[in-house]
C-alpha cells in the first residue's frame, strides 16, 4: 500500500493573469488620464460664491404653488411667457424652478414651452461647489 500524498491535476491558478491584466489597466487608466492639457496655472477661475442672487433676463421663475414670475411681475400661464418673448428668445428658453416645484409639473410647463416654439429649455439650478 502507497501511502504518499497525491497532487491534484487541477494545473496552477491564473493570479498571475489576473496581476498582469490589472497591471495593463493601470497604465491604460494612466494614459488615457493625462490626454487632456491642465490648466493655465497663471488663469484665475470666476468665484461665485458672492453672486448676486438675482433673477436673469427674460427668465421664468416657477415657485412651488405654481405661481410665475417674469422680471417681478405675476404671470397668468406660460403662454403669457411665450407670448412676450421674441424669435430669437425662444432659441433657448431659461426656467428657474424652485427647489419644492414637483417635478411632473415642471415637464407640463417645459411642454407648453417646447410646443409655444421654443427650441431649448435650460434649467437655471443652484451649484454648490463648496
Amino acid at each position: 500500500m502507497n501511502l504518499a500524498p497525491t497532487r491534484s491535476s487541477g494545473g496552477k491558478e491564473p493570479t498571475i493573469a489576473l496581476i498582469n491584466i490589472v497591471f495593463l489597466m493601470l497604465i491604460f487608466f494612466m494614459i488615457a488620464g493625462t490626454l487632456a492639457p491642465p490648466i493655465d496655472k497663471s488663469l484665475s477661475l470666476v468665484r461665485t460664491s458672492e453672486l448676486d442672487p438675482r433673477d436673469p433676463p427674460d427668465t421664468l421663475v416657477i415657485h412651488a404653488d405654481g405661481r410665475l414670475w417674469l422680471r417681478g411681475i405675476e404671470l397668468t400661464s406660460v403662454e403669457a411667457y411665450m407670448e412676450r418673448l421674441t424669435d430669437d428668445d425662444r432659441s433657448a428658453v431659461r426656467v428657474v424652478p424652485d427647489r419644492d416645484l414637483p417635478a411632473l409639473r415642471l415637464m407640463e410647463h417645459i411642454a407648453v414651452m417646447r410646443a409655444g416654439g421654443a427650441d431649448r429649455v435650460l434649467l437655471v439650478t443652484e451649484r454648490a461647489l463648496e
